[in-house]
C-alpha cells in the first residue's frame, strides 16, 4: 500500500461455519473520507466466531500499520469483542485472552486506536462479510 494517510478506518469481520467450525476473515481498510484503500480475505482454519471476530481485528490493524501510524478507526459487528476491547465488558472466557492481548499489543503501533459495534452488514462491513463467505467458500467450507 503506497498511500500513506493520518487516519485509516478499517471494517472487519470473522464468521465460522459452526462454532467452533471452519472459520475466515474479511477486512476493508478505508481512508477518512470512507473511500477503500485495501481488502483482505482469509480462511483461518477451525475457529469459533469470537475467534474469528479477534483475529479479523488483529489482521485489520497489522494491515493499517502500512498506511498509518495516527490513528485508526475499527469497526465490527461484534459487540461482545468491542465492548471487550473497549473495557466496557471483562473478558471471561480464558480462550480468547490471548487473541486480546495480541490486539491491544498491536494498538500500540499507532497513536489512537478507537473501536466501535456497527449493526452487521452496516456499510462496508457488507463488504467484509461477502469476504468472509468468499474465503469459506474458496477453501471448500
Amino acid at each position: 500500500m503506497a498511500q500513506s494517510v493520518d487516519v485509516v478506518v478499517v471494517y472487519t469481520d470473522g464468521g465460522s461455519r459452526g462454532n467452533p467450525g471452519p472459520a475466515a476473515i474479511g477486512i476493508v481498510l478505508c481512508d477518512d473520507r470512507d473511500r477503500a484503500l485495501l481488502e483482505r480475505k482469509e480462511y483461518i482454519g477451525k475457529a469459533t466466531n469470537n475467534e474469528a471476530e479477534y483475529r479479523a481485528i488483529i489482521a485489520g490493524l497489522d494491515l493499517a500499520t502500512h498506511a498509518t501510524r495516527a490513528e485508526v478507526r475499527a469497526y465490527s459487528d461484534s459487540e461482545l469483542v468491542v465492548r471487550q476491547l473497549t473495557g466496557a465488558y471483562r473478558l471471561r472466557s480464558g480462550k480468547l485472552l490471548p487473541l486480546y492481548k495480541r490486539a491491544k499489543g498491536k494498538e500500540k503501533a499507532f497513536h489512537r486506536v478507537t473501536y466501535e459495534h456497527l449493526p452487521r452488514l452496516t456499510g462496508w462491513l457488507r463488504r467484509a462479510d461477502k469476504l468472509v463467505n468468499e474465503a469459506l467458500d474458496e477453501s471448500g467450507h
